[in-house]
């Protein structure tokens, strides 16, 4: 295989890289990337396994890539926080998912870092992807509206309840 038909190949592996990871952030309710250093073999495995439990696709990227995807697509503030090791925590469907499985597994390992984030196709810090890491779950937050809307149901009930067993 000749230089130039080697380089072209790279050159078609890269775009089809860049290309592939544009179309994940097209489709992403959300995105954080993090620095990833400091996880040891026990640590990493146990990490990426809370990702596949919340169905979030984990990956290491290479920045290079990863920014010309992002300034494609109009996304150029995320230049300066694509230095050193990073990874991509991508979530199409829990906005919430991938910076909670982040910040408690920093809290848990004290190692790795947030560098930032993109929340339904918009720029997130650090500080916005920690305050969102402390938004409930989708079932939790559920269960509260669940729980308001059927309270003043019950709380009718237990008079009308009381009601009754005085007159009768």
């Amino acid at each position: 295989m000749s230089v130039r038909s080697k380089n072209q190949e790279i050159m078609q592996q890269k775009t089809a890289v860049v290309e592939d990871l544009k179309n994940k952030i097209r489709k992403a309710s959300s995105i954080v990337v993090i620095d990833y250093r400091g996880l040891n073999v026990a640590q990493d495995t146990e990490f990426r396994a809370a990702f596949r439990s919340s169905n979030v696709e984990y990956k290491v990227v290479k920045n290079r890539m990863m920014k010309l995807a992002l300034n494609e697509l109009g996304y150029s503030e995320f230049d300066e926080a694509l230095n050193g090791p990073s990874a991509v925590a991508i979530s199409d469907d829990d906005v919430v998912a991938p910076a909670k499985i982040v910040t408690e597994s920093i809290k848990k390992y004290g190692k790795m870092g947030v560098k930032a984030g993109l929340v339904d196709g918009k720029f997130a810090s650090v500080e916005e992807i920690e305050k969102l890491a402390k938004i409930p779950a989708k079932e939790v937050l559920i269960g509260q509206l669940l729980g308001l809307l059927t309270n003043p149901m019950r709380s009718l009930a237990v008079v009308v309840n009381e009601h009754a067993k005085q007159l009768g």
